[in-house]
């Protein structure tokens, strides 16, 4: 269990920042805040849709160099890192708790919620 709680904690720490960055310029997407309306209502600002260039595809809004490559594998190694790290949280939360039951309320929660937002709130 000590090697798994350090695994997950080096695993976390490399790829926190990139994870905060995707949520953050995820969000922003969410209302479309990196790119500037066709009507000219709503111009973003650069370092929003530069952000955004790098969150959808990897690279730096005009480069002609292609820089998306090495990201795009340091980004699959940081989903990977994400879906590996959150599977050892998940599996420590049920060797170190003292009953599973609020870990699986958590869980369910997790998808429960979601869904019911996703089909009920329309």
């Amino acid at each position: 269990m000590p090697l798994l709680r350090k695994l997950h904690l080096y695993l976390g720490c490399i790829f926190a920042p990139v994870l905060i960055f995707f949520a953050c310029t995820g969000g922003l997407q969410l209302y479309n805040l990196h790119e500037s309306s066709k009507d000219g209502s709503y111009r973003a600002p650069k370092l929003l849709a530069a952000m955004g260039q790098i969150h959808k595809n990897q690279n730096l809004p005009r480069d002609p160099r292609g820089s998306g490559k090495a990201l795009k594998v340091f980004m699959v190694a940081a989903a990977t890192g994400l879906l590996l790290t959150t599977l050892l949280g998940v599996f420590m939360a049920f060797r170190l708790s003292r009953s599973a039951r609020p870990v699986l309320a958590c869980l369910t929660a997790g998808v429960a919620l979601p869904l019911a937002m996703l089909f009920l709130f329309r």
